[in-house]
């Protein structure tokens, strides 16, 4: 799947990943993307946020932290935030972690339909290769056991490559 061109060419492009708190799904998702992005040498901003601002300025969830330092990924310089509505408009493209988010980002930036935003509003997994339709969320590890962390980094894992991928492509414009 492509990636939305970006607003500005000569800007970095932005991508904002969304998930419920901001302490698991969407900050291990930045971590492992940041990484990956920064490897293929691209100029892209990567944002992390919450539908809820529940956890504001509260650090990752110990065990997605330990979890993500375990396999060499940095988790220290994560602080949970909010999704701001305006970052919509500034965004190259939203990436939430399921439904539920993309339903409430959606309603937030008044783009009730999918195709009014410009393909900028997206699940995550969209891009992750052995999701399937009807089964595009990233579950929410947080009231589950340490299992749930692993599996939830290896879906995170395999998307972050495919999302890198469609972002070499829309940097170098094919």
């Amino acid at each position: 799947m492509r990636l939305p061109p970006p607003r500005n060419r000569a800007a970095p492009y932005r991508m904002d990943v969304v998930c419920l708190g901001n302490i698991c799904r969407s900050p291990m998702a930045g971590a492992v993307l940041t990484r990956r992005i920064e490897g293929a040498g691209l100029d892209t901003r990567v944002v992390t946020s919450g539908i809820g601002g529940w956890h504001v300025g509260e650090p990752m969830d110990r065990r997605a932290a330990a979890l993500l330092t375990a396999h060499g990924y940095d988790s220290t310089l994560h602080r949970a935030q909010q999704f701001d509505n305006r970052w919509c408009a500034e965004s190259d493209v939203v990436l939430a972690m399921d439904e539920a988010n993309l339903s409430a980002l959606r309603s937030a930036s008044g783009v009730l339909d999918a195709g009014a935003d410009g393909g900028r509003l997206r699940l995550f997994r969209d891009y992750d290769p052995l999701a399937e339709d009807g089964d595009r969320a990233v579950p929410d590890p947080y009231y589950g056991g340490d299992d749930g962390f692993v599996s939830v980094l290896e879906m995170i894992e395999r998307t972050c490559e495919e999302i890198v991928s469609a972002l070499v492509r829309v940097r170098v414009g094919h």
